[in-house]
């Protein structure tokens, strides 16, 4: 990244930018677009045609007597395996695309985490160079009042072991800034000393739209959940291999046509041949039925996803209902509390009404309030990713091949 001067203002980190530049630098994403295009050769593959075999026999090695063949073999499917090859494929490519999707959600949920982890961190780091200075200026405040002989000198004391365990504090914030910062630039495909700052006010915004009748919304949605049509796919493409299985009980058929010089005779003799393999002993039994186990299993999948992916949505809106209310009540109650409780016992402080640890009580109570109110934000904004990760939010996404092919 080119190098910034010091008067040039760094625009803050928002996560629609960070989610843009993780989606754009993601190795997993890079690697399911190779899947889905590697699927558009399965699908090519599977409607080749067999290939024409050229036959050349010789009868006799003397010149007089000598009787050459030459021959065309062409074998010809039936039964309709062909099709089924192709259906097969086709249904293939379209999980392919599905897991492309999912993988967009899940990189998503990924870096909302981390960008709420690296909020909440650099909100604690801001919250503690506060502490740290109101620390600083409140020893300083009473070391005055110990020289004028106004308070005790256990009084400085105190407020020099205060103002060392929010030094500790501090350290500790920024150490778990750091690592929040490094995995957050690691999905975005930057270093941890690249990224700006982060802007999380936009997300204070958003709980407005992000409310219980977003639940409501997304709720139709849950039937096309990727795992729910990925299973269901699963079960097409097992039937359709079952359909190839039972078409390949029909023996095929190699059609030959050609042409035999004997030149003991000095004439050409044209040849037309038809081979049918006798399916006397080996019917294709086997294989027919491992596939029909297989899809008698890819249904029991499906219905065992439903389950699985019912009891998450339950979960998910717990969560989700439980974190709103979280924030509403923060937001509408306890942080108007505490930021006016603070800013009384800052002033009283400096009046000299109140003492320094519990004007740094005051500050506590508001910046734990104010950590709590950010961690409930998170968890309402990661439930909401979860929810994108579930229901598949962004299917309506084509994946990065062309898909025009895929099974309906």
């Amino acid at each position: 990244m080119p190098e910034r001067s010091a008067d040039t203002p760094v625009p803050a980190l928002t996560l629609a930018q960070a989610m843009a530049l993780a989606l754009q630098h993601s190795p997993e994403l890079r690697a399911a677009q190779q899947d889905v295009q590697a699927s558009e050769g399965a699908v090519i593959q599977a409607g080749a045609r067999p290939n024409p075999e050229l036959q050349t026999l010789m009868e006799d090695t003397r010149a007089q007597t000598r009787t050459t063949t030459v021959q065309l073999a062409q074998p010809i499917e039936l039964g309709g395996k062909r099709a089924a090859r192709v259906s097969a494929a086709q249904l293939a490519q379209t999980q392919v695309g599905i897991e492309w999707q999912a993988r967009r959600a899940q990189v998503r949920a990924d870096v909302t985490e981390a960008f709420f982890a690296s909020a909440i961190a650099q909100e604690r780091v801001r919250l503690a160079q506060a502490s740290s200075e109101l620390a600083a200026r409140a020893s300083l405040a009473v070391s005055k009042r110990v020289q004028a002989g106004k308070v005790s000198p256990v009084e400085e004391t105190r407020a020099k072991v205060a103002q060392a365990s929010v030094d500790v504090e501090l350290l500790q914030a920024r150490s778990e800034w750091r690592v929040a910062q490094q995995r957050l630039g690691s999905l975005m495909g930057q270093s941890a000393s690249d990224l700006a700052p982060i802007n999380w006010a936009p997300l204070v915004e958003s709980t407005v739209a992000l409310n219980p009748a977003f639940m409501n919304q997304q709720a139709g949605r849950l039937a096309d959940a990727p795992a729910l049509r990925q299973a269901r796919l699963e079960v097409d493409r097992r039937r359709a291999l079952t359909d190839l299985e039972e078409a390949r009980r029909i023996p095929d058929i190699t059609v030959t046509l050609g042409t035999k010089r004997s030149e003991e005779l000095g004439r050409n003799q044209a040849v037309i041949g038809l081979a049918l393999p006798l399916p006397l002993w080996d019917r294709n039994q086997g294989n027919v039925l491992q596939a029909m186990r297989l899809q008698d299993k890819a249904e029991a999948d499906l219905a065992a996803m439903q389950i699985r992916v019912d009891n998450q949505w339950t979960q998910l809106t717990e969560r989700y209902q439980a974190a709103h209310a979280e924030v509403q009540t923060l937001q509408q109650d306890v942080l108007p509390g505490a930021q006016s409780a603070w800013q009384a016992a800052v002033t009283g402080f400096e009046l000299g009404k109140f003492s320094f640890l519990e004007t740094l009580d005051a500050q506590r109570t508001l910046f734990q309030a104010r950590a709590q109110y950010l961690r409930a934000l998170a968890e309402m904004h990661r439930t909401a990713a979860d929810i994108d990760r579930l229901l598949g939010t962004e299917a309506s996404e084509a994946p990065p091949a062309s898909s025009e092919k895929a099974h309906q």
